[in-house]
């Protein structure tokens, strides 16, 4: 019976991990939410999922921002700050250790899919329409 509670708890200060990893947020944080202590949750959380509570919610982190580096153009500062990271170094450092590149490298060599890019409609619609052509379209040297 015990081990379902902490699974509840467990999983509960994950999908707070999850769901709210781009706000400053701690252990501390996902152990409250566990309503556990820091130490025991630790502990319990690493045994549930593999890794430590901060490796967990810094690879949420790291793998929103190697999202945002493929499908935007945002700044990798810009990047940083907006998945929770506040060091733009310390990012790089982590970044280049899971992905084995700088954030500049990675974007550079993943470039957004062509049919992902957002044409805004009016371009569309300025390319897509015939030229400004008469219905004669001779020449005038035909004999017109």
């Amino acid at each position: 019976m015990v081990v379902s509670t902490v699974s509840r708890q467990l999983l509960r200060a994950r999908n707070l991990a999850d769901s709210h990893y781009a706000e400053p947020l701690r252990v501390e944080d996902m152990a409250k939410a566990a309503s556990l202590s820091r130490a025991h949750f630790s502990e319990r959380f690493k045994e549930a999922f593999g890794v430590s509570p901060h490796a967990y919610l810094l690879t949420r982190r790291l793998e929103r921002a190697a999202a945002m580096l493929r499908n935007t153009d945002y700044s990798v500062a810009y990047i940083c700050v907006s998945v929770g990271l506040s060091s733009v170094g310390s990012f790089t450092t982590s970044f280049k250790r899971i992905f084995g590149k700088t954030p500049t490298a990675y974007r550079r060599d993943h470039p957004p899919d062509a049919s992902q890019v957002m044409v805004p409609p009016c371009v569309t619609r300025y390319y897509g329409r015939p030229q400004n052509r008469t219905f004669r379209e001779d020449s005038a040297g035909n004999g017109s």
